[in-house]
């Protein structure tokens, strides 16, 4: 039934015009949640989190990538939810898999204590698909900022998981620069621009 679904849907959309192309794409999401993809928002805010989460395990931080409080995702949510890495990994036992899975499963009103470290990352600034392109070092965009010989990451290496964060972070940042019109700032006093 799903793919005779998704065939009538991906048949809609070779007709559809942009609107409509909008909502059989939020429709096939929910088929994949990980395939439609947007990086996260470029705030200030998500900028400086994963600066410190690189500045964290560059430090010398614990990094172990088979451990789901001390691996890439999870110094990102030590940043974000301010739990230990002990926290974050008692959680994330409680279900099954690593980030990835746990990402694909992830339901908002599951009340599972992973969940909630889930929502907070997302209502943070961050997608589901940021999270696990970080967790695999994978996103395209960011991969493409590397220089060429440096665009094959390890994953499960400490210096590619601080290279990775660091280029997202540069390349967010970029996009927030850029999104910013000197018009709309020039006349606003200071305190309105924080």
């Amino acid at each position: 039934m799903k793919k005779f679904l998704l065939h009538n849907q991906i048949y809609a959309l070779q007709n559809a015009s942009l609107s409509w192309y909008a909502n059989i794409a939020q429709t096939i999401g929910s088929f994949f949640p990980l395939l439609l993809y947007s990086m996260a928002k470029a705030t200030i805010g998500v900028v400086e989190a994963l600066r410190r989460a690189s500045a964290n395990i560059s430090a010398g931080m614990p990094y172990q990538w088979g451990h789901m409080g001390s691996c890439n995702c999870g110094h990102l949510a030590q940043v974000i939810t301010s739990k230990s890495k002990a926290d974050i990994h008692q959680q994330a036992m409680r279900s099954h898999g690593d980030w990835t899975d746990q990402l694909t499963d992830y339901c908002a009103t599951s009340g599972l204590p992973f969940d909630h470290i889930i929502d907070e990352m997302l209502n943070f600034g961050f997608t589901r698909s940021d999270l696990s392109h970080l967790e695999k070092l994978s996103d395209p965009e960011v991969l493409q900022l590397l220089p060429p010989g440096k665009r094959h990451l390890r994953y499960n290496l400490r210096e590619d998981a601080v290279l990775y964060l660091k280029t997202w972070a540069k390349c967010l940042e970029d996009k927030l620069i850029s999104g910013i019109e000197i018009d709309e700032v020039k006349d606003k006093p200071a305190a309105q621009l924080v």
